[in-house]
């Protein structure tokens, strides 16, 4: 990929969006899953356009819990075919983008003595499986390694633990990655330009509809191949292409919303996260050190609307606090919250019970051929985005919506921004900084104010680096997604609201306002 960054100017997005093109694939949805079939299928020669109606990685892709997973839960389900793909796609994540992607140590701490040996077994099993992909090996500890590991822990009822390897990246940098590099190998992506119909021929899906929703201006784009990867939207677009010919839906997903609390790194002060396999309630907890904070979470609540920004329930941000005050030395209370963000997870329904010739290509997500031939993908995670993407080209090619294609080359690609140098990266535990860029980095530092701080680890220079090649057009997509800011401390990224208006007003050449942001600082401050 070239050193050099490509310009996302707005207008000549536009311009290149107007244009009478015959795509060979359209993809609706700029979240992992459609990023990665768009860089996937770009990459194997088709000509590619992608449109998101919100920013890319506005939704779940931005609010997961920032591992990257090697499939030790399919290890206890017995599926070791799901837990070496597990294993192979952390490999290809972790190498594509050393600087957002890396290992970490994980301890498990046990308040039985047993449990070190049953969950030591199962790891040591894990890492066998690994073999060359693995990232290090599974160690059971004693009480005073474990507290050597995790300095933060409770050791009133601690017997010892369990040490073992995963990975850990920065979700909705690395979906801003994906887009880069999907356009500098000439796919089109648009954000802000919502899908609002569909084209058919003869009851069959040639194109759609969208809209530009700054400007209100409408296009028209002919594809061959249509792909709704909408995430827990995908229904939504299932209707309306359903009802475009007289058809019925049956909802494909039945979400459900994870809970994340953010505090100070005080509370848990080590470079090791903690898992709890199993909490009061059957979850799972983690406290997992990101960014110069600690992640406490999550949960998994059912839900049956799909809004945009979901908020947390009372009970479950006090559910968090309270299991992690049976674990960590200095318990966190409702004061000490510096942001909660939810994320609403795609959960697949019965493909079976669906309308259309479906396939499910693997328990974690659902690829689906309408009676139109639009394409649906939902479920899965981030860690398998490029098996999803293989698999919904794969599933396109038996359809015959796209023409036959050489097999994927994104297993180790080197990413925009990835340097293939030996400099070892600045651990994801660390604050937010320049590393954060990779490569990018030199160009960054080329920018004016690049030494002029707007907030906390962050520069005039990253929020024109943000609107000038990242696709940045609100406050909220730089302090949301290309810093992290809000997901950090949300309440100073509502004071870092003005000035960075300021900058991306200046960027844009239009007026940049600051009111909805706030709003949005607010509710993430956790002040339920």
């Amino acid at each position: 990929m070239s050193s050099t960054p490509l310009p996302t100017d707005r207008a000549d997005l536009l311009a290149r969006l107007a244009k009478p093109l015959q795509y060979d694939l359209a993809i609706i949805g700029g979240g992992a899953t459609g990023l990665g079939i768009a860089l996937d299928a770009v990459l194997r020669g088709l000509k590619v356009v992608l449109v998101d109606s919100h920013d890319f990685a506005k939704g779940t892709s931005s609010r997961s819990t920032k591992l990257v997973h090697g499939g030790v839960r399919y290890l206890a389900q017995g599926n070791v075919s799901l837990v070496r793909e597990a294993l192979r796609e952390r490999s290809s994540v972790l190498h594509s983008t050393p600087h957002l992607a890396q290992p970490l140590p994980f301890v498990m701490p046990s308040l039985r003595w047993w449990d070190t040996l049953f969950y030591g077994a199962g790891l040591k099993v894990h890492d066998a499986l690994a073999n060359k992909q693995g990232l290090g090996v599974t160690r059971l500890l004693s009480k005073a390694q474990v507290l050597a590991c995790l300095p933060g822990a409770n050791e009133a009822k601690l017997t010892g633990g369990v040490k073992y390897w995963d990975g850990q990246f920065d979700d909705a940098r690395l979906a801003i990655t994906l887009a880069r590099t999907a356009a500098a190998a000439g796919a089109l992506l648009v954000n802000y330009c919502e899908v609002v119909g569909f084209d058919h021929v003869f009851g069959r899906i040639r194109g759609l509809q969208c809209r530009d929703t700054e400007s209100g201006r409408s296009f028209a784009v002919a594809a061959h191949c249509v792909v709704n990867a909408t995430g827990v939207w995908v229904d939504g677009l299932r209707r309306l292409d359903d009802q475009a010919v007289g058809h019925t839906t049956r909802p494909l997903l039945a979400p459900s919303q994870g809970v994340h609390v953010v505090v100070d790194r005080k509370f848990c002060p080590g470079d090791h996260a903690m898992l709890v396999p199993k909490t009061s309630d059957g979850r799972v907890l983690f406290a997992v050190p990101w960014l110069g904070k600690v992640i406490l979470g999550t949960t998994d609540t059912p839900r049956k609307d799909v809004t945009r920004e979901p908020m947390a329930m009372k009970q479950e941000i006090d559910f968090i606090l309270n299991e992690s005050a049976k674990y960590l030395q200095l318990a966190p209370s409702r004061s000490d919250i510096r942001s909660v963000w939810v994320g609403l997870r795609p959960l697949v329904k019965d493909a079976n019970n669906t309308n259309g010739a479906s396939k499910t290509l693997s328990r974690e997500h659902t690829v689906l051929v309408g009676s139109t031939g639009l394409v649906s993908v939902t479920g899965g995670k981030w860690t398998t985005y490029r098996a999803m993407a293989d698999d919904v080209l794969h599933r396109c090619q038996e359809a015959c919506l796209v023409p036959q294609l050489p097999a994927s080359s994104t297993s180790y690609l080197r990413m925009v921004g990835s340097s293939s140098g030996s400099e070892l990266p600045v651990p994801l535990s660390d604050a937010p900084g320049p590393h954060l860029y990779g490569s990018d980095k030199t160009h960054l530092g080329q920018l004016p104010g690049h030494d002029r701080f707007v907030a906390p680890n962050l520069t005039e220079a990253m929020v024109r680096f943000a609107a000038r090649y990242e696709y940045a057009r609100t406050v909220e997509d730089v302090l949301a997604r290309r810093s992290r800011l809000l997901f950090l401390d949300a309440r100073e990224a509502a004071a870092a609201a003005p000035g960075v208006a300021h900058i991306l007003s200046d960027e844009l050449g239009v007026p940049v306002g600051i009111d909805a942001f706030v709003k949005l600082a607010h509710q993430y401050c956790g002040s339920v």
